[in-house]
């Protein structure tokens, strides 16, 4: 018997009062010697026996009321199928992952454990409820039938999906599903990076099914971009690979036809760095591929470079001379051009006529009303605020949101010293590159980039860092110039269009030329919407021109193919059902020893 409302039970303790009262009750007066009572007396020995019995069956009639009065509060549930047992509430999470498409022993990992999810189904009978989570945290089923339906018809995703997410989700559904406490089996591959958190599962019963078996060897590409973002007309392809090996990098042009290629081999350290001078010109897309070995999702990495001239950009004065220094250093070494149309300019805000600019706050507070005035001039939804001298760090990225680090981005912390703060004035979208405190210290957006130190060693450390002139050289050609620019992400994460975008073109696949249409889907409007789950390489589209590419890979930490077992992952799950959580290799027996 299980009840749905067990905290009534505490009502039946209400049953003592009546055998209080009744213990309690005192006969009250004076015995008093009276002939005449010798009659009553006699008389009442004679019913007494009657008398008492009638009233032990009224006291045992009274607490009797009172305890099932409280059973009917606390809602029993007694259910009886074949085999004894109560109708419960059962969810089946299904580890999907992209690490499960690896090939082990010669049986893909995925099936492997689609086999002990199926076994864990098969212990719910027709009256239970029953779910199939898979590590996207989709759920299907409420029958068994249709839960193993859905188990069947499970593929790898994309990426590494959200396994601590699709716990909760399973938890909560069995515990909606107001059959008692439920249960939860967890199938995993025990992939080591997928369980970035801890997960509660409070009262739920919960087992962990781990197969224990060894990752596969594998020559994985763990990275590659190119570099920087925009060749002029040549540039590099950075990579780094798991194991010695062949590999090979092709680049595709604007109309899918190969554009460039070169092949070499791996030394143990796995690092690479090439250099390529395609003759396309325009937006190519790009890959790093290794032959196929156990896990294919791994063999291939995707990049984007925009192969056009340099971009044109002009020091002011008034932005210091470590600024002027950085354009000088990259104009000896054709990064940048002198002249060109619409120069980028790298300034005060004051010292800016229009848009493009690389715009550094003032150090001179008498120059900060006019920087105000020219940033709400240029159309910037930036202002200058009060003078922050409190000590803070900031890492400066060149594209907000970002998987991983991108070429010119500065991944050491930088001292700041002194900062005006960052006070928006508009609606417009912006990005924010770098915070120091907590608040925005480098922001970009529509045409600007804005810092709010100086470039001046005495504001900030990044002038006197390795890392300036790189960053510099990134933001002109990324994030200034026309052409657009390329941004890392995985399968189905959150993405914003570039103003004016109208399609995304893609996947462009350098390493399969020929055996992949490019496919162009409409976009309405900047809001931001879902990147394609199929990696490769995407370019947005406005009015039939490409205006920047979305690389589209799976997490970095999803290659990692470390595993733990059954009892290490149980260990990640805090559980207040009695022992825990359960860690099992079978699945049927740990779905038959949470619901007996």
């Amino acid at each position: 018997m299980q009840f749905l409302a067990p905290l009534w039970l505490a009502l039946a303790g209400a049953a003592a009062v009546p055998l209080l009262l009744h213990l309690l009750r005192r006969r009250a007066g004076v015995r008093v010697a009276f002939p005449a009572a010798r009659y009553l007396a006699r008389a009442e020995q004679q019913q007494s026996a009657r008398v008492r019995l009638r009233h032990w069956l009224l006291l045992a009639l009274r607490v009797l009321a009172v305890v099932l009065v409280a059973l009917a509060a606390a809602r029993p549930l007694v259910g009886v199928r074949a085999g004894g047992r109560a109708p419960a509430a059962l969810a089946v999470v299904l580890d999907n992952s992209l690490s499960t498409a690896a090939v082990a022993g010669g049986q893909p990992v995925l099936d492997v454990l689609r086999a002990r999810a199926l076994a864990a189904l098969a212990e719910a009978g027709p009256r239970d409820r029953v779910w199939l989570v898979t590590a996207d945290g989709q759920a299907a089923g409420a029958t068994a039938e249709a839960a193993r339906a859905a188990a069947v018809a499970a593929q790898p995703l994309a990426g590494a999906g959200q396994l601590p997410a699709a716990v909760d989700r399973a938890v909560a559904l069995t515990r909606g599903a107001g059959f008692g406490p439920g249960a939860v089996v967890v199938v995993t591959d025990g992939q080591a990076t997928a369980w970035t958190r801890p997960v509660r599962a409070g009262g739920v019963r919960l087992a962990v099914v781990a197969p224990g078996t060894a990752p596969p060897a594998d020559q994985a590409v763990l990275d590659a971009a190119a570099v920087p973002g925009r060749w002029s007309p040549a540039g590099d392809v950075v990579g780094r690979l798991r194991g010695a090996g062949p590999w090979r990098v092709a680049l595709a042009g604007l109309d899918g036809a190969l554009a460039g290629e070169i092949r070499g081999t791996a030394d143990a350290a796995g690092q690479l760095r090439v250099t390529l001078r395609p003759d396309a010109r325009g937006w190519l897309a790009g890959a790093l591929v290794t032959p196929p070995d156990e896990w294919r999702a791994s063999d291939v990495r995707h990049f984007a470079s925009l192969v056009a001239e340099p971009p044109a950009a002009v020091a002011d004065p008034s932005a210091g001379p470590f600024a002027g220094a950085a354009i000088a250093s990259l104009a000896a070494s054709g990064r940048v051009r002198a002249a060109g149309p619409s120069p980028v300019r790298v300034s005060e805000p004051s010292a800016a006529a229009r848009l493009p600019a690389l715009l550094f706050a003032p150090a001179d507070g008498a120059r900060l009303g006019p920087a105000n005035q020219a940033l709400a001039r240029l159309g910037v939804p930036w202002r200058f605020g009060a003078l922050v001298t409190a000590p803070a760090r900031a890492r400066l990225r060149v594209i907000d949101g970002a998987a991983g680090p991108a070429p010119g981005d500065s991944t050491a912390p930088i001292d700041v010293a002194r900062r005006w703060r960052l006070e928006r004035t508009g609606p417009a979208l912006a990005d924010t590159l770098a915070e120091a405190g907590g608040e925005p210290w480098a922001v970009a957006g529509e045409g600007y980039v804005l810092l709010a130190s100086p470039a001046d060693p005495a504001w900030t450390a990044f002038p006197l860092r390795a890392a300036f002139v790189p960053w510099v050289d990134a933001v002109l050609a990324r994030r200034l110039t026309s052409g657009g620019r390329a941004e890392h992400v995985a399968p189905g994460a959150t993405v914003r269009p570039p103003a004016g975008t109208d399609a995304l073109v893609g996947p462009v696949l350098a390493d399969q030329v020929g055996r992949a249409a490019a496919v162009a889907v409409p976009v309405a409007g900047p809001a931001e919407r879902a990147a394609p789950d199929r990696p490769g390489v995407y370019f947005w589209q406005r009015a039939g021109v490409r205006i920047g590419a979305l690389v589209v890979d799976p997490e970095p930490a999803e290659l990692a193919l470390a595993r733990l077992d059954a009892v290490a992952l149980a260990t990640r799950v805090q559980a207040d059902a009695p022992r825990g959580a359960r860690a099992a290799t079978d699945g049927a027996a740990a779905a038959r020893s949470l619901l007996d």
